[in-house]
């Protein structure tokens, strides 16, 4: 009886994290305040909607492998949001799409 159960518990889990993928990288808490150096040190950032899974509007800061959950209303936020619009992560063209970017990059070269 236990295995049966420990089994279906985890057949349970693993089909919840199929199915909502993100309901563990959801930021809970936010901060108000962001110490003054950690923008430049910032590879990358995403927005969390308050819609879904999440709760709670935020903007998700990556550095050094680290997510840092800040209030999107910080004044320096949306600033720096603004001048750093090229962080946000962007899907990479696939198939056709991509080589036909590449062979109309060469052409402009070449005139």
């Amino acid at each position: 009886l236990v295995p049966f159960i420990s089994t279906l518990f985890l057949t349970l889990l693993l089909f919840f994290l199929a199915l909502f993928p993100g309901a563990f990288s959801c930021c809970t808490k936010i901060s108000d305040e962001i110490p003054k150096g950690i923008l430049r040190r910032v590879e990358r950032f995403e927005m969390q909607k308050a819609d879904g899974l999440c709760h709670l509007e935020a903007v998700i800061l990556y550095i050094e492998g680290r997510k840092f959950c800040v209030s999107p209303r910080i004044r320096k936020v949306k600033k720096w949001m603004k001048k750093n619009k090229h962080k946000i992560p962007r899907r990479k063209p696939h198939g056709r799409q991509q080589r036909r970017a590449k062979i109309i990059k060469k052409k402009e070269k070449k005139q």
